[in-house]
């Protein structure tokens, strides 16, 4: 079965949403667009940096991603609006990231496929460290839920329940290292930040518990990475753009369903 490029893809894309979904959620709840998309965006460098000293993608976008995101903790609150150092960081971060490549003699790199994602050459390797990065977002997600959860709502009920804000912080931070790492060969640096929030954005207007949230936003992540896919397959256009475009339908679709709702309710 594994055999078929297909199959591979379709798997990585609906490995890549259980990993997004989750995560989607806290990054809808908190505001954090920008955070993610300065994690995405350093991941190229990462990239750069992997193929010099010769490591695996997945350890160079997973280190650069978590030192982009500890980074940007670390200067929060210290005099600078959050989302002029988000700006300045991620685009930096992808220029140096773009910069670094140009410099890599007698190694021949796709840069489209890391900005872009090139889902379609998904190998078992690739497949097997997608799912593997998405078991281990969900279990960390899932073992730190409730706390995460507390920490998002109130940061004084957390301090009051003996949660400790700062360390969810930081455990949010290493699960969104992890996602992009594993994403980036699926939708590329450019189109990470993307599957992070449409889904979850889609699934706000459908969902009555955060729980119920995550779940759809998965379920919608999933969709469209097979419906983009075979959107892409027979309209011959890029997939991991298809596979946004798919996404961002349906968040169109919600979005209707739900002023309809609000407007039926007010009537």
């Amino acid at each position: 079965m594994l055999d078929d490029f297909m199959t591979r893809a379709t798997l990585a894309g609906i490995g890549v949403a259980c990993a997004a979904a989750p995560l989607g959620s806290f990054v809808v709840w908190r505001r954090m667009a920008y955070f993610g998309d300065a994690t995405a965006h350093a991941a190229i460098l990462g990239v750069a940096l992997a193929l010099a000293l010769q490591v695996s993608i997945f350890t160079g976008a997973v280190a650069v991603a978590l030192a982009m995101a500890l980074t940007v903790s670390a200067l929060s609150g210290r005099g600078y609006a959050m989302d002029t150092l988000l700006g300045v960081l991620a685009h930096s971060a992808l220029a140096f990231g773009l910069v670094a490549v140009s410099f890599l003699s007698g190694i021949r790199i796709d840069l489209m496929a890391y900005l872009f994602g090139d889902i379609l050459a998904v190998s078992r390797g690739d497949l097997a460290v997608i799912w593997a990065g998405a078991a281990l977002v969900v279990a960390l997600i899932g073992w730190r839920w409730s706390g995460l959860l507390t920490a998002t709502l109130n940061e004084e009920l957390a301090y009051a329940s003996g949660i400790n804000p700062k360390r969810e912080q930081l455990v949010l931070t290493l699960a969104l290292a992890i996602t992009v790492a594993v994403a980036i060969k699926v939708v590329g640096a450019l189109l990470i930040a993307a599957m992070l929030i449409i889904p979850a954005a889609a699934a706000r207007p459908l969902s009555r518990t955060p729980e119920g949230m995550a779940m759809i936003a998965a379920l919608i992540g999933g969709a469209s990475a097979a419906v983009g896919l075979r959107a892409a397959y027979v309209l011959d256009t890029p997939a991991g753009p298809s596979i946004v475009c798919v996404a961002a339908l349906i968040f169109l679709v919600t979005s209707l369903v739900r002023t309809l709702r609000s407007g039926g309710e007010a009537g």
